[in-house]
């Protein structure tokens, strides 16, 4: 047996100019962290000829072609196991439940599927390798109308400054600051699950259809990016949280599902009890609302939005991992 380890993501700065759209125009940028949320991927020999793939629901085929989970029926073909008899079963910290999260899960399952699947092999390969191949399942083979980061957030790992050419090469800079600084960023941020679930595909196929006329927005999102790379390496936590306030502004204009009058009344009660900026995670329209605030403000923050599921998280620092081998 197998199993695999991958990462959840949180972006806080440039999401949209990962789409192909916006970087043949000019590079796109994120910066983004994993988190300690996880997805877990199993795949085990079976003495059988049915290949079994457990989830939500468990499917049991005797061909690959006849897998209904996308993932892991391409992930399958990509890697090359065409031979029947194998079980393949996920599960996460926050998944079912938080599907349409806007914490990068499914680009996080399809990059620990490749990793189990590779080692089930007996074969190593990169992080770089990983997240090219996921954004070939999904984007050009699935044809979902998704960017790059979350596909190389969760193989890296981190804290990253992640650039995006017109060339179709990706270069991932780790940030170095203070552990220090680190901490208390981490510390300073708060994250709610708003219950509502996001419409991903919608949101984001009216946002590359709108690409084109808001390439001017997106040049200054990318702006954003290089503003917070400064803040954290010039240790300016408070600027940090100005910048995730003036993305939140300027992504909301991309496209006319990011937001609506829930999301906005969450994040308004939360700015008023004394956060200093927030963003909704992935896609927008729903998934989890993230705050930078103080931690003396922090219950007054909590007081505000007692309605809705707080999640504590951790930065991560390492990518997607084999973590068991059985002999």
């Amino acid at each position: 047996m197998i199993i695999s380890k991958t990462p959840l993501r949180m972006s806080f700065a440039g999401g949209g100019s990962d789409l192909k759209e916006y970087y043949q125009h000019r590079h796109g940028a994120v910066v983004s962290s994993a988190i300690d949320k996880y997805v877990y991927i199993a795949v085990n020999k079976k003495h059988t000829d049915i290949i079994r793939v457990g989830y939500s629901k468990t499917e049991h085929v005797k061909k690959i072609d006849d897998i209904e989970h996308n993932l892991v029926r391409e992930a399958l073909k990509l890697v090359g196991i065409d031979t029947p008899g194998i079980d393949i079963v996920y599960m996460s910290d926050m998944l079912p439940a938080h599907q349409g999260s806007g914490l990068g899960a499914s680009s996080s399952i399809l990059v620990g599927t490749l990793n189990a699947l590779y080692a089930f092999k007996g074969e190593h390969v990169s992080a770089d390798t990983l997240a090219q191949e996921a954004c070939k399942i999904e984007i050009d083979i699935l044809k979902h109308p998704i960017g790059k980061q979350d596909q190389y957030a969760s193989a890296y790992g981190g804290i990253n400054y992640i650039q995006f050419n017109s060339d179709e090469s990706v270069f991932v800079n780790p940030l170095i600051f203070k552990k220090n600084i680190k901490d208390e960023l981490n510390k300073n941020m708060i994250l709610f699950y708003t219950g509502l679930n996001t419409r991903s595909d919608a949101i984001l196929t009216e946002q590359k259809k709108n690409t084109k006329d808001n390439l001017h927005i997106l040049d200054k999102m990318i702006e954003l990016t290089n503003d917070l790379k400064t803040a954290l390496q010039n240790n300016d936590l408070t600027e940090f949280g100005d910048i995730l306030h003036k993305g939140w502004v300027f992504k909301q204009k991309l496209s006319s599902n990011i937001s609506n009058s829930t999301i906005n009344k969450y994040y308004e009660k939360g700015k008023k009890a004394g956060a200093i900026g927030g963003k909704i995670l992935g896609s927008g329209g729903g998934g989890f609302l993230l705050f930078y605030c103080e931690e003396k403000n922090q219950n007054k923050v909590r007081k505000a939005l007692s309605n809705l599921k707080e999640t504590p998280f951790k930065f991560e620092s390492q990518g997607s991992k084999i973590i068991y081998v059985s002999e």
